[in-house]
């Protein structure tokens, strides 16, 4: 949990003062996105549950792994390319099927 908490604050500070449009955009973005938890009965690690349920399904998380840099295994990119190889063939298929369904729907059969 701290090392979501350690990343999250991190991801939040702010970008070095530079001159380019697309960071000042960037930094205007971060500004707008925020998680707030309420600490409860003094419960800390219930809200840390709740702050990491909350970053995952805001999309945040991933925002933060694509952010790290670090080394990865060469299994791991095996992996990573075959799954994102298996997400394309589905979503490929999907949209076939939609398509025949439409063309059946126009064509009135």
């Amino acid at each position: 949990m701290n090392l979501i908490a350690k990343q999250a604050s991190n991801f939040f500070r702010a970008p070095g003062l530079t001159c380019n449009p697309l960071n000042l955009m960037h930094q205007q973005f971060q500004q707008w996105r925020g998680i707030r938890v309420r600490v409860r009965n003094g419960n800390l690690e219930q809200s840390l549950v709740i702050m990491q349920r909350k970053m995952q399904s805001s999309g945040m998380e991933r925002l933060i792994k694509r952010q790290q840099t670090h080394h990865v295994k060469n299994s791991e990119k095996r992996v990573l390319a075959r799954k994102a190889l298996e997400r394309r063939i589905r979503s490929q298929a999907l949209a076939r099927k939609l398509q025949a369904i439409l063309v059946k729907k126009v064509r009135g059969l």
